[in-house]
């Protein structure tokens, strides 16, 4: 049996994050579907592992670390090879620019418990939260088209996969769920569209779950 047990969600992106970590760095997990939908993550047993109630949660060895920044570092910590940073200094400190534009400026936006507040308690259409996010988001998508032109390659920081890459992947995929113009953000999208063909990023897409609905499941 494997000593990593991830708690996450086919569709969250955080859940992402933490899948494609695992599956670069080739260690084996078992998947533990919480099913936001039913609100499995409010469940008492559940509060007891992440007291927000977020997903991803990772037990190592009997160790909880919740949120899924500290699950990429702490993985990457304990397996650094293959590598999911830089070795220079400086380029490791804007690899986790990147990571907060996306993970303080665009995520919370869109995120699940957001979205079901707007439409509960203000009333929000679906139109009217997708203009929501998408105020939001496309000033996190104005920074990071100033940004990544300096180090692109074929990904965020040259031609291999950083932490950058995880997080801004599933985060384009909320984009298109929310109909943002994408457009206008070329540099963004050549990335994407080259991990879109990534193999690891193919097996941690969420149409590819144990959870995933057999009407939003790929092969």
């Amino acid at each position: 049996m494997t000593s990593f047990v991830l708690y996450n969600y086919f569709r969250s992106s955080t859940s992402f994050r933490a899948r494609v970590a695992f599956h670069l760095k080739n260690i084996p997990f078992e998947y533990k579907p919480i099913n936001l939908l039913k609100d499995e993550q409010h469940s008492p047993d559940y509060r007891k592992l992440n007291p927000l109630g977020g997903i991803p949660t990772l037990i190592h060895d009997g160790k909880i670390i919740p949120d899924s920044m500290a699950i990429l570092e702490y993985l990457e910590e304990i397996h650094p090879s293959p590598s999911i940073m830089p070795k220079d200094p400086y380029h490791r400190a804007r690899v986790r620019q990147v990571c907060e534009i996306v993970n303080a400026s665009m995520h919370p936006y869109g995120n699940l418990k957001v979205t079901k507040y707007l439409g509960e308690t203000h009333d929000y259409s679906q139109q009217q939260k997708d203009q929501w996010v998408q105020k939001w988001v496309m000033q996190g998508l104005d920074a990071l088209e100033k940004t990544l032109p300096e180090f692109a390659g074929k990904y965020c920081f040259g031609d291999e996969v950083t932490m950058a890459d995880i997080v801004l992947y599933p985060q384009i995929i909320t984009c298109q769920r929310f109909h943002v113009d994408l457009s206008k953000y070329p540099t963004v999208m050549k990335i994407f569209d080259n991990l879109d063909k990534h193999p690891m990023f193919i097996k941690a897409h969420f149409s590819r779950q144990i959870d995933t609905p057999e009407d939003l499941r790929q092969p």
